[in-house]
């Protein structure tokens, strides 16, 4: 057989098609490649998983794993010199950025569910959490139902408060909530008695606790609004970029890798108070790791 005509063959059977769709970048991959540049969403406050040092430069699990993310892009586009931009966002703004094209990748403490899969997509889930509040030792709130009459804090653009509100044993209590622009002033608010408490995420709860100037002050009710997965958010209806970051993040599970990434941020001293937050990994999280997924909560 002429070798015009061999190729003629593979292409009509599908064999070749694959190779010489690989060649050519669609979506974020494209964008990195022509302009040399990606540029990672990042938390300021969102302690372990991304938030700023003593030096204000982002670190955290979240940014460990986005970084690998980074490395791969280098490897598949050929591009060792890749330029790195880190773009801080707010849990209001970071998904408007993301489809704008501002960031082309968020780390941080994004819950991943189906309403937002309508508007982005995500990795693979890299923590579970449970919703609840933390609260001042003090103020004689020991549930959640507790919380009627009471101001609550919450950080805007989070998903905490209408979580309250649909929850069996508040959702006709008396709620005022106010809302800080991060995490740390979401906490401050409680910390500061303008809020009797703060909703939110019981890791992230965990890290402002620890990361606050008198720690033993504050308790975390040990009672769950619901179970959310998080994980990095690219953009949607893009292949090419959701399949290396899936292969990415799924190959540092399956190798175990991450157990070593997450005993840094949750059961080490970390940056920059040397304080060990102490979260031992969960069943959900083990599970997470086992099976890498991107299934949203409802």
């Amino acid at each position: 057989m002429k070798l015009s005509k061999l190729i003629t063959v593979l292409i009509a059977t599908g064999a070749i098609a694959g190779t010489a769709q690989a060649q050519e970048l669609t979506g974020t991959l494209k964008k990195i490649k022509d302009t040399g540049t990606i540029t990672v969403g990042h938390r300021e406050s969102s302690v372990p998983f991304s938030y700023l040092d003593d030096k204000q430069q982002p670190i955290g699990y979240a940014m460990d794993l986005c970084m690998k993310i980074v490395d791969a892009v280098k490897t598949e586009l050929k591009l060792p010199n890749l330029k790195v931009n880190l773009q801080p966002v707010t849990s209001s703004n970071r998904i408007p950025l993301l489809q704008n094209g501002t960031i082309d990748l968020e780390c941080g403490s994004t819950t991943n569910s189906t309403v937002r899969q309508q508007q982005v997509s995500f990795g693979p889930t890299y923590f579970v959490v449970n919703v609840t509040a933390a609260v001042k030792k003090t103020s004689n709130i020991n549930s959640l139902a507790d919380l009627g009459g009471k101001t609550v804090s919450t950080t805007s653009g989070t998903t905490s408060v209408p979580l309250l509100k649909a929850y069996e044993k508040t959702k006709n209590a008396e709620v005022k909530e106010i809302y800080g622009k991060d995490h740390a002033e979401s906490f401050l608010l409680m910390a500061d008695d303008r809020s009797q408490a703060f909703v939110m995420d019981d890791i992230l709860l965990a890290g402002q606790i620890a990361n606050s100037r008198n720690p033993n002050d504050f308790k975390i009710i040990q009672e769950s609004l619901r179970q959310e997965p998080y994980s990095m958010m690219l953009r949607k209806d893009d292949p090419q970029f959701k399949a290396l970051v899936d292969k990415t993040v799924g190959g540092v599970m399956k190798s175990g890798e991450i157990e070593r990434i997450y005993f840094k941020w949750f059961q080490s001293p970390i940056p920059p108070k040397g304080i060990n937050i102490n979260f031992p990994m969960t069943p959900a999280i083990r599970e997470a790791f086992k099976n890498p997924n991107d299934k949203g909560v409802q």
